[in-house]
């Protein structure tokens, strides 16, 4: 019968697919935050390739400069010594990431006015009054070469320098679309007159305070100005001009519509940009070479090949000058950086864009996609709809990396990824509930007659209702009443059923409160495994912890048999069960014919288990494990009974008895008992029968509960 969707259902899906498309067009952080880690996933798998010829530099004030130059914040003659030799050794532009606001403090004129109240110092003050400033010497070294200067854009600064680069734009103003400030705070007014060019310095992280975009341009009251990476290129290809094209500009529709900014050129380089004028950055993974510590040009260390012919970016990572950001590739980075890979990004070309039609193109997928899986669900069914859905996912996943990674191209799998899964689930909910239903009846039909764990295992899995098997190493528990001929003599056929009733009841809550399978019950027997169907990786261990509360539970059986009995005058035979454990391969699995068959195991192990449950009539042993779950199992008392046949093997088998639980293992008084013990079997194995019979008396003094008849046994190889 083919599987339908209930109508309900359809209108469910096109409520979701709608929803999520709103969701999506609304934009929320979540949902931005979500697309932009996946843009930094995949540019920390595939981050820009650094030019190797290095064509931008950053002279760096970093910790050794501070401290073989000093302090900061340094005398403007340093800088002006910076700027001179930087220009003299060939650079193609000098850009200075930083503001300097306030006169020198150190300037001659500054100390002049420090030392003006004292007459002993007037003569050295009128000198030291006719001396240039350390602001002046540092504006003639900026007029001497093509420097940019930055300045910050910020509400309630007071108005910025006038811009030097001029501005050709194509469509609608873009000081509509550009982040906008009421004024700026720039350098002093003698240091900017004198600048080739003037770069806003402003950043523009996310939420989460991470670099992954720079605003080309900025306002400043009604001024429009260019970042100062987009300035340093304009001044050191000797451009004037700066080109915006923005919406209903030559060769681009709008349709009336006030998209934004498209693209901004310098000469001969264009860059693509977001509406707002933002370029997205393509970073390159960081790269020493690009840094040039300041005390070496300062101390003429370095060669001028080092700066000839490159852009050059004076900036700071020393700590304590706070100019550090976050960016997708690293966490800390100094500020300067950013502006210098701006500009390598610029004069690459690698640059990363995000398509005007990119969330079009997602919402598409996602309402075509999500569509198809609905009418796959009605027409072939869950599984191959999950299949398509999962395929045109993957296919979307690939598409994203492949454009990424061959052209710059920022496509947002994810959401659409997520709203299909949300989508599947809701229209597949009818299946859900369908699996319910058959699961409750599967638990009615079958848990009256098999363990819970194989009953929600059927449940889960209906294909297990058939013939095969599996191999797995399992714990097989053996079980069964001594004398039960001689109990069962004095009760008729009612009296016995229940005697086996009373017995079997609270053993096989046991077996199964301990996470076993009771594979079948047999006369006065009960046969039961671990590790099947349900993994349990300690199922030595819980099949120990078993037989222990087996006895204990025999033991209140005893106690509640005896006191009924002396209600009624009857005599009572008490119960004892002896019990075999084994651990090892088998095979598990449903055995018998198609028309009937039976969840069990088979295999040697299961074979060994019986002996070593029969050989506990010969040892008195309550539990008699094998050594493979003794070694599992090494927290719980055990003590070694030494090898034994069994009855139908061709090699012995290396046996223990099972004395206790963990708590008894780490006690002081089974320690001793056990080194009695260990004496016992040396001293037999090697014929000594004085010491032997020693470690008898003292094993047999400390001997716990249930053990004596095992050294009735050594007793008899000593007579």
């Amino acid at each position: 019968m083919r599987w339908q969707v209930p109508s309900q259902q359809f209108w469910l899906t096109a409520l979701l697919i709608a929803a999520a498309v709103l969701l999506r067009i609304w934009d929320p952080e979540p949902v931005a935050r979500l697309r932009l880690s996946v843009f930094d996933s995949y540019l920390g798998a595939s981050p820009r390739a650094a030019d190797p010829a290095m064509p931008v530099k950053i002279v760096d004030i970093d910790a050794a400069s501070l401290q073989r130059i000093g302090q900061w914040p340094w005398p403007r003659t340093r800088i002006a010594d910076l700027v001179t030799r930087l220009r003299e050794a060939g650079a193609k532009s000098i850009s200075l990431d930083l503001i300097l606001a306030e006169p020198d403090r150190v300037s001659p004129g500054e100390l002049a006015r420090l030392v003006a109240g004292r007459p002993e110092l007037k003569a050295l003050a009128d000198e030291a009054a006719k001396l240039p400033s350390n602001d002046a010497l540092l504006a003639d070294a900026i007029a001497g070469g093509r420097v940019v200067l930055g300045f910050v854009g910020q509400d309630g600064a007071s108005q910025a320098p006038p811009p030097r680069a001029s501005f050709a734009t194509a469509g609608d103003d873009p000081k509509l679309f550009v982040p906008g400030f009421a004024g700026g705070a720039a350098s002093l007014g003698e240091l900017t007159a004198k600048a080739a060019g003037l770069g806003s310095v402003n950043w523009l992280p996310s939420q989460d305070l991470v670099v992954r975009r720079v605003p080309l341009l900025l306002r400043a009251g009604d001024q429009l100005y260019p970042s100062l990476a987009l300035e340093a290129l304009r001044v050191g290809t000797d451009q004037t001009t700066v080109q915006v094209k923005a919406s209903g500009g030559s060769g681009l529709s709008a349709f009336g519509q006030q998209t934004g900014i498209e693209q901004v050129k310098i000469g001969a380089v264009v860059l693509p940009t977001g509406a707002n004028g933002e370029l997205w950055l393509n970073f390159a993974a960081h790269d020493a070479r690009r840094f040039i510590p300041a005390h070496l040009i300062l101390e003429g260390g370095l060669a001028p090949d080092a700066v000839q012919g490159r852009h050059i970016f004076i900036g700071a990572s020393a700590p304590g000058l706070l100019d550090l950001r976050a960016t997708p590739l690293q966490s800390s980075v100094p500020g300067v950086e950013i502006h210098a890979q701006a500009l390598e990004q610029m004069l690459s070309g690698a640059h990363l864009t995000r398509p005007a039609y990119a969330t079009g193109a997602e919402l598409l997928f996602l309402i075509a996609v999500g569509a198809g899986v609905a009418f796959l669900l009605r027409r072939v069914g869950p599984v191959m709809a999950a299949v398509a859905g999962l395929s045109a996912v993957a296919a979307v996943v690939a598409l994203s990396w492949l454009a990424f990674t061959q052209s710059g191209l920022l496509f947002d799998p994810i959401y659409p990824s997520l709203a299909l899964v949300a989508i599947y689930l809701a229209t597949s909910l009818s299946t859900y509930v369908k699996a319910e239903l058959d699961r409750a009846y599967v638990r009615q039909a079958f848990g009256h007659y098999v363990a819970p764990q194989l009953v929600e295992q059927l449940a889960d899995n209906a294909g297990s209702l058939k013939l095969g098997g599996e191999t797995r190493e399992v714990t097989l528990l053996f079980s069964d009443v001594r004398g039960f001929s001689r109990i069962s003599e004095g009760l008729d056929a009612e009296g016995l059923v229940r005697f086996i009733n009373e017995l079997f009841t609270p053993i096989a809550d046991v077996i199964l409160e301990e996470r076993g399978t009771i594979d079948k019950f047999m006369g006065d027997a009960v046969m039961a495994f671990w590790n099947a169907p349900v993994a349990d990786d300690n199922h030595a261990r819980h099949a120990c912890r078993a037989a222990l509360r087996m006895l204990e539970a025999v033991d209140e059986l005893n106690r509640e048999r005896a006191a009924r009995a002396s209600q009624t005058g009857d005599l009572c035979e008490p119960v004892r069960i002896g019990i075999g454990l084994n651990t090892g391969l088998c095979v598990v699995g449903n055995v018998g014919s198609p028309q009937r068959f039976d969840y069990s195991i088979l295999g040697d192990v299961v074979n060994i288990a019986s002996r070593l449950e029969g050989e506990t009539k010969v040892y008195g042993a309550p539990v008699i494990v094998g050594e493979a779950t003794a070694a599992q199992a090494q927290d719980f008392a055990f003590l070694e009974i030494g090898r034994v046949s069994l009855r139908g093997k061709d090699r012995s088998e290396r046996v223990f008895a099972l004395a206790g639980d963990e708590a008894m293992a780490v006690s002081s008084e089974f320690a001793v008992f056990k080194t009695a013990h260990v004496r016992l079997l040396r001293a037999l194995d090697a014929a000594d029968r004085e010491e032997a019979g020693k470690a008898l008396a003292e094993a047999r003094e400390l001997c716990p509960r249930g053990l004596g008849q095992l050294f009735d046994v050594y007793e008899q190889r000593l007579t």
